[in-house]
């Protein structure tokens, strides 16, 4: 009797998994797509195709807050690549030396404020930073930079970058962990040949343990890229729906909620709404192949 080739019990073990992702991805997201091909017209939907996407990329009116919102993505993107990752990889880098006493103190104080609630940080940073009632203003005084202070969280010029880099001190401890356990990963047998070879500290890691943990460090600028792209809860926690002053942190994810639920006099949109999302998803897919196929696959051809 031939055996059946279908093994079952993998698709019982994998059938709920499937089935709850199904049910809050991947329809939600087919039926976002869907949601931008339509408007309403006199209270009655109507298929218009990539109307929307015209009015969304053309109209004068439409255009200026999508670049916008875009331009400060792409940056807010960025500073995280810039200023997060390297530190993360330099604090793995510390943390992983087996000298280091107490160690698992430090990346546990490190990584604590990836767990905490994205209101609750955006409404601590809003305080800490606050001229009028705020303690960076007396903390800076006490350290003789008290003229260096500036309402940053008010300003156009410095309010995105300064979301940022509390994106930053939230979020870098999910980098360095990741590099850590990469790190630990490494043979002992390869770094025992280096020290041989007289590669010892920094030498080691940069002539060793870094060509050896590219993969990882990959994986997590595709990360970073993906998660920045769907930011929305820290600008919105800190700055409100309109990301002020003036738009200046106006997001993809700011931008798409006023536009799909309408905010103040503002009416919601649900069918431009789903076009900015689907514009996301396509710039966020354009991002992901671009790693898989044009990063990833040039890192495998090299590898040894």
């Amino acid at each position: 009797m031939r055996q059946s080739r279908i093994k079952w019990h993998i698709v019982v073990f994998l059938a709920p998994a499937v089935l709850v992702y199904t049910a809050i991805m991947i329809v939600p997201l087919f039926n976002t797509l869907r949601l931008s091909l339509f408007t309403e017209v006199d209270q009655e939907r109507v298929y218009v195709g990539l109307e929307n996407f015209r009015t969304l990329f053309g109209d004068q009116r439409w255009s200026d807050s999508f670049w916008n919102a875009l331009g400060n993505n792409f940056w807010f993107f960025f500073i995280h690549m810039l200023v997060q990752n390297p530190i993360g990889i330099l604090l793995a880098a510390i943390l992983s030396n087996p000298r280091l006493r107490f160690s698992a103190i430090y990346r546990t104080a490190i990584f604590v404020p990836t767990i905490l609630s994205f209101v609750i940080v955006g409404f601590a940073w809003k305080l800490i930073l606050s001229p009028i009632w705020g303690i960076a203003p007396g903390m800076m005084d006490a350290v003789g930079l008290g003229d260096f202070f500036q309402p940053w969280l008010g300003l156009e010029e410095t309010s995105l970058t300064t979301l940022a880099l509390i994106s930053v001190w939230q979020f870098v401890g999910i980098p360095m962990m990741l590099i850590y356990a990469a790190l630990l990963s490494i043979p002992d047998e390869i770094l025992e040949a280096g020290e041989c070879d007289g590669l010892t500290g920094f030498s080691a890691f940069w002539k060793i343990k870094l060509p050896l943990i590219l993969p990882s460090i990959g994986i997590i600028s595709i990360l970073t890229f993906v998660g920045n792209f769907n930011a929305f809860d820290l600008i919105y926690a800190a700055q409100g729906a309109l990301a002020g002053p003036n738009y200046s942190t106006d997001i993809l994810g700011t931008f798409m909620y006023r536009t799909f639920f309408g905010f103040q006099l503002q009416l919601g949109d649900p069918h431009m709404g789903s076009a900015i999302a689907s514009a996301m998803f396509g710039i966020i897919l354009i991002g992901v192949c671009f790693y898989l196929f044009a990063i990833q696959s040039r890192m495998r051809r090299y590898q040894f």
